[in-house]
């Protein structure tokens, strides 16, 4: 069982003893039975409670059942499941047994599904019924694939997950993996075109817990929390599995997507008090007419992170419940976050500080350190990076530097070692010979009172020029106008300098984005491409 190797988490960083021999899933289970948490709540979901001895059977269970499916260590399943009991179940499960799962998020087109069943060489599926019309077509087009398991009342002609784990025994040995074995792999979200499977080792989500979750978030065993980031993004999967079966906190599951609607249900009926948002959704939140008031919710802390969060709906969310928003970056190779703002020491508009265990530095156009002020390229070193990108070495090679790993991402630090968000290094915009950040210009529309959401992309005007254009959505009840495109535009003027200003202002109903919630820019750019023709 990995541990820490003093008793003290004030030490930065925090030094972990993570033998050779350890597999992740014994660990975080078996953790909380030896602390005597086993009648303790682990997880809510829309259908019921269950326990951490409950969870730990399920667990056995699910190891049992793809080990008698003739599933051996090494190989690979695909999930592609909802967020309910049996998600952590089946990927604790696979790991515990040595299989590698492979988590896949849950609104992929069929042709993705197909992608990523034939990249990864899955050996099974585990699916919710609700999703298996979109793999049927990968299912039939995969060489590989030899079990397809269904979640759900109505399997049809496929195996169901429920009768598999009915039958299964319920105590299980773990197999014996090493720190440094394949533990699971997530694919990238896709914010920059094909999605890369991201490989991960054993001894990496306990660390993420330990550097970030413990120091940095707070969260304690009495704690409730509830992530409308899903379990298949790396981040929902830190806060919603490693993070509170680390501590013995409960966890509140929701399968349906989360809208305005959904996540205040769960904030008022299960009462968390951690909870994880992404900036998009905190935007729709605090413009939702069914906001509820502070006095019910319980919320102590709330984290966001996928992209930057702008200034204003960090302070708006904050005057509303008392609560701070600890805004951070993390990334699916690095796993979980590596620079983030702490518990009373928040700077709205910043991603705040390195976590200890996680070194930081910013690389300018020439390849040597940039100044301070000076936008670079974030790369960080710490031990959770992924150990490569599966069947990738051209884009293995260019991520992964030695210790260091490409974020992609451009930011600036300032003195008192606060690092701004920029932009990412593919979406920044060169205007009269000066970089622009899409983000700061997004973010200044976003203090406009008609504005729910905003893009920014460059386009070139009638000269060749690159100019910023803005895509906006605008707040239920404001009628867009090309009038209030100038009041935007002149908005913007009023809070940067001049030359960044949105030349155009298009008004679109939505944005293109990740399931995750991170906005694609590169859509808006080729659709505006397309329209150039």
């Amino acid at each position: 069982m990995a541990k820490l190797s003093s008793a003290d988490r004030s030490v930065s960083p925090p030094v972990m003893e993570i033998p050779r021999e350890y597999n992740a899933a014994h660990d975080l289970v078996e953790r909380n039975l030896a602390a005597g948490r086993g009648k303790k709540i682990a997880y809510i979901d829309d259908a019921g409670r269950y326990t951490y001895d409950d969870l730990a059977q399920r667990v056995n269970r699910a190891a049992n059942a793809l080990t008698g499916l003739g599933l051996e260590m090494e190989q690979r399943i695909l999930i592609a499941h909802l967020d309910t009991i049996d998600w952590p179940s089946v990927f604790l499960g696979a790991i515990k047994a040595g299989i590698v799962p492979v988590a896949v998020n849950t609104l992929l087109t069929p042709a993705d599904y197909e992608f990523m069943l034939k990249d990864s060489r899955a050996r099974a599926l585990v699916v919710s019924e609700q999703l298996l019309p979109n793999l049927a077509a990968g299912i039939k087009a995969s060489p590989h694939l030899k079990h397809v398991i269904v979640s759900g009342k109505n399997p049809g002609s496929h195996l169901s997950l429920a009768a598999l784990m009915d039958k299964a025994a319920s105590t299980c040995e773990p197999a014996p993996t090493t720190s440094d074995d394949p533990c699971f792999w997530l694919y990238s979200s896709g914010s920059t075109g094909m999605p890369k499977g991201t490989v991960h080792v054993h001894s990496s989500a306990i660390q993420t817990a330990e550097l970030y979750a413990g120091p940095i978030l707070g969260i304690r065993e009495e704690d409730v929390v509830f992530s409308a980031a899903k379990l298949f993004f790396a981040y929902g999967l830190g806060n919603a599995l490693t993070f509170p079966m680390a501590f013995g906190a409960t966890t509140v599951l929701m399968a349906e997507r989360p809208t305005p609607d959904s996540v205040f249900k769960r904030l008022t009926e299960h009462k968390p008090t951690i909870f994880y948002g992404v900036p998009t959704l905190y935007a729709a939140l605090l413009a939702s007419p069914a906001l509820p008031k502070r006095a019910d919710v319980t919320l102590r802390v709330c984290t966001s992170a996928g992209e930057a969060l702008p200034a204003d709906i960090g302070k708006r969310w904050t005057e509303h419940f008392g609560v701070e928003i600890l805004d951070g970056i993390g990334s699916t190779e690095m796993l979980h976050i590596f620079l983030s703002n702490r518990p009373g020491e928040v700077r709205y508009g910043t991603t705040g500080k390195p976590v200890p265990g996680y070194a930081i530095r910013l690389i300018d156009e020439n390849g040597a350190p940039a100044k301070q002020g000076e936008l670079g390229e974030l790369q960080i070193a710490g031990p959770t990076s992924a150990a490569m990108y599966w069947n990738n070495r051209a884009k293995s090679r260019d991520t992964f530097i030695g210790e260091w790993t490409r974020s992609g991402d451009k930011y600036t630090a300032d003195g008192d070692g606060y690092y701004t968000y920029g932009g990412r290094s593919d979406d920044m915009l060169k205007v009269s010979g000066i970089y622009v950040s899409p983000f700061e210009v997004e973010a200044a529309l976003l203090t406009h009172a008609d504005v729910l959401e905003a893009a920014v992309i460059g386009v070139p005007d009638e000269q060749a020029l690159i100019k910023p254009k803005a895509f906006v959505v605008a707040k239920e009840g404001v009628k867009p106008s090309a009038q209030l495109g100038d009041a935007l535009k002149q908005h913007v003027k009023d809070r940067l300098a001049p030359y960044k200003y949105p030349r155009w202002v298009e008004f679109v109903p939505e944005l293109p984005k990740t399931a995750t919630g991170k906005i694609q820019r590169f859509k808006l750019r080729a659709l505006e491409e397309r329209a150039g023709k």
